[in-house]
């Protein structure tokens, strides 16, 4: 009994661990959680690090879909009450089994990480509606699963997660694309109609690229995705008054989503702008936990 609880310990510090090291912003988000839900948010946003990050790390893009297919497998598993030796499949195991979370959650952030790892770098979306389903489909739904983990159920609070979700969602795409076209020379999170919009779309052997001839077209594309986030935030915002008090801090997602956002305009949405890579999310990590504690503390999103 003594090693099993030391086990489980164990497995939720490698979840703390896992969400501060690659989704700093949102472990300082976590941190102001009450107590009784930053132990289920921490392991369902290391859930969330472990999937987002599966194409990443693997040095074969089918390595990367066999980690999403053990996943899907694993959840599977977890329901069916069998251990599994991961420390973040434990710590979510145990989650699961106190805060009965929706299994058909965790299968839509998976299921919608391996339509994604699935698609051909150069096939673009068609439209920004796809990356707002994707967006939907994950960052959107963790905050599903972090609200239904702390007992908390308001059509007003869902909504205003939808919205959050979205806009964190596109906008760390559009913060990704510097990263995905030096790993593979693509845009692959620019939708066709957007770049034809700005001329950054050409077509050769019957298949659409985005090319960058046009430093200035791009900018013009990620402002108009940028646009599409900053609705999302303001329809978010709209609804707080009807977000109960002690669903707040779990839409604290929308902090990190609007200074990304801030940032992005001063550099006038060059997402090659190196000031984007500086501290947190291109403002001095002082200044963003200040701001977070802010919110926090004002009980505002």
């Amino acid at each position: 009994m003594k090693a099993a609880s030391s086990s489980l310990r164990a497995a939720f510090s490698h979840c703390v661990l896992q969400v501060r090291s690659y989704d700093y912003h949102h472990y300082l988000c976590l941190l102001e959680l009450p107590a009784n839900m930053r132990k289920a948010a921490f392991a369902l946003r290391a859930f969330n690090v472990e999937t987002a990050r599966a194409m990443d790390v693997a040095s074969d893009p089918k390595i990367g879909l066999m980690r999403l297919l053990w996943w899907q497998e694993a959840i599977d598993k977890i329901y069916a009450n069998k251990l599994i030796e991961h420390p973040t499949a434990q710590a979510l195991s145990s989650v699961i089994s106190e805060s009965k979370i929706s299994k058909a959650w965790l299968k839509r952030v998976v299921n919608a990480r391996i339509n994604d790892a699935n698609r051909d770098v150069i096939d673009l979306p068609e439209s920004i509606e796809e990356l707002e389903k994707y967006a939907e489909d994950t960052a959107s739904t963790l905050l599903y699963m972090t609200l239904q983990a702390g007992g908390i159920k308001s059509t007003a609070v869902d909504h205003a997660a939808s919205h959050v979700g979205k806009a964190s969602g596109l906008l760390l795409l559009l913060k990704s694309l510097p990263y995905h076209a030096s790993r593979n020379r693509h845009f692959s999170y620019i939708p066709a109609k957007v770049a034809a919009e700005h001329g950054l779309l050409v077509k050769e052997g019957g298949r659409s690229e985005i090319r960058l001839d046009s430093r200035e077209g791009l900018c013009d594309a990620v402002c108009e995705m940028a646009s599409v986030a900053n609705a999302h935030l303001v329809k978010a915002r709209e609804l707080a008054n009807s977000v109960p008090v002690e669903a707040r801090k779990v839409l604290l997602p929308a902090v990190p989503a609007q200074v990304l956002l801030d940032s992005l305009s001063k550099v006038q949405f060059d997402v090659f702008d190196s000031r984007l890579a500086r501290g947190v999310l291109g403002k001095p990590p002082l200044w963003f936990q200040l701001k977070l504690k802010w919110y926090s503390w004002r009980g505002i999103y």
